[in-house]
């Protein structure tokens, strides 16, 4: 591993992105702390944390998948979700609008395009997201205490302090959009992921901190208390979860190629075998976040409506909806299962990749080329039933875990669910670029000569 980091800082095209890259995330950490001009931080920050229900799991949630914090009063508070969210749309509507599909298929300058429109849809979400946040902590009846901006901006008046502050939430979340393009042209890796990624490993030392000061070295403490048998058994979790989503985030099912021979002159080309990697996690992290965001609502509306017409059927639909209960576990599995396959299906098209192999003279072996896509397209729904089921095991490991031992949500997140899948993913990705970046200057790869980061056979 020693000798890897002296190669990394040998090649100096590899240096100078890594060192791009960590300034871009140094600029990110920094600007997190930035606060928006005229707002407490402290208060706005203890409003959000006396939030409970599906409200303050909603928040938690959103803080991990968006790089920022919502909790908090500063320019980054919105992070990246809105663009993100932007580009979700934009994904989904190439597949069913003409225009935008034509688009895709006109190569680089089509994507482009579509990348402009992506960021002016995640211009418009950060106004209405950024009006919706302050409608939470800035309205009049709460200004005195959250806003401190009434005195100091009462020249210009209240409507144009909203202004400002819904001006400052947009524009945070464009300058991260920057990084993380400055980061994809300069950097090494996705600069919205690692964006992401910094903002969830930002949390660790948080959750560090309350087992260090919850622990108790004994082997029958109870409660909030955090004794020896917990803090192995967290540990041994934390290994082989993540042992686990290293495996199946990397694991493909390769299909066998066969290329026709052809002759130029005396000469026969082709006739080698190769294969078609198809991912068993196809849909990524994308289905979790589908069904998290979805599986809130029914939270919110319920405990809404309970609050106001308090009755047996009200409370039975309050508490079904809880973040632990089991109706709620049971339709998050659910739902997992369910746009784990609506994600393949949009992304993946037996259909054309049938077309472009027979296109290249190449064909499935063992298998006419008229039944290509059927193949493909069973051998898909068989692997997916795994990946679902493997995210779905990701993503109630923390909602178990909270139920069972008692910890709080901010130190299981890092057990499973969403932001430990990004983070895999993240790294794997950077992993393999560094090694490909070594190789291709003749160094041994990260893990030694004739060592390399690939999935399992």
């Amino acid at each position: 591993m020693i000798q890897s980091i002296i190669n990394i800082c040998r090649i100096p095209e590899l240096r100078k992105k890594l060192g791009f890259t960590i300034l871009m995330l140094i600029i990110y950490r920094i600007g997190f702390h930035v606060p928006i001009p005229g707002v407490s931080v402290e208060d706005v920050a203890k409003y959000f944390q006396s939030l409970g229900g599906q409200i303050g799991q909603l928040v938690n949630i959103a803080a991990i998948l968006s790089g920022g914090n919502i909790r908090q009063s500063t320019i980054f508070g919105l992070g990246i979700m809105p663009y993100i969210s932007a580009s979700i749309v934009f994904t989904l509507l190439t597949n069913v609008v003409p225009s935008l599909e034509r688009l895709q298929k006109e190569g680089e300058a089509g994507r482009r395009k579509i990348n402009e429109y992506t960021r002016y849809a995640a211009v418009l979400l950060c106004f209405v997201q950024a009006t919706f946040w302050l409608n939470m902590v800035g309205r009049p009846e709460t200004t005195t205490t959250l806003v401190k901006g009434v005195g100091s901006f009462a020249g210009i008046g209240f409507f144009w302090f909203r202004a400002i502050v819904i001006l400052s939430l947009t524009a945070g979340t464009i300058f991260l959009m920057w990084l993380g393009e400055q980061i994809d042209e300069y950097g090494l890796g996705n600069g919205i992921s690692l964006i992401i990624m910094a903002g969830i490993i930002a949390r660790m030392p948080g959750a560090v901190i309350w087992l260090v000061q919850n622990a108790r070295l004994s082997f029958g403490a109870a409660g909030a208390e955090v004794g020896i048998s917990k803090i192995l058994f967290l540990i041994f979790a934390f290994v082989a979860v993540t042992t686990g989503v290293i495996l199946i985030t990397q694991g493909q099912r390769r299909i066998p190629i066969k290329h026709a021979k052809f002759v130029r002159g005396r000469r026969v080309f082709g006739g080698g075998m190769n294969y078609l990697p198809l991912r068993v996690n196809q849909g990524g992290v994308m289905p979790i976040i589908f069904a998290s965001s979805l599986l809130m609502f029914p939270g919110i509306i319920f405990e809404q409506v309970a609050k106001n017409w308090n009755n047996g059927f009200t409370r039975f639909m309050q508490d079904a909806f809880r973040f632990d209960s089991l109706l709620r576990s049971l339709c998050y599995v659910g739902l997992i299962f369910f746009f784990a396959f609506f994600w393949t299906t949009v992304q993946f098209r037996p259909k054309e990749i049938a077309d472009n192999l027979q296109e290249q003279g190449a064909s499935i072996r063992g298998r006419r080329p008229s039944r290509a896509a059927k193949y493909l397209e069973q051998v898909m729904e068989r692997i997916t039933y795994v990946g679902a089921a493997f995210l779905a095991v990701i993503a109630i490991i923390p909602t178990v875990l909270v139920t069972v031992l008692e910890v709080p949500y901010n130190v299981t997140a890092f057990l499973g669910g969403t932001g430990l899948l990004i983070c895999v993913s993240v790294v794997l990705d950077m992993v393999s670029r560094v090694e490909a970046s070594l190789k291709q200057h003749e160094y041994s790869g990260l893990l030694g000569d004739g060592a390399s980061i690939r999935g399992p056979r």
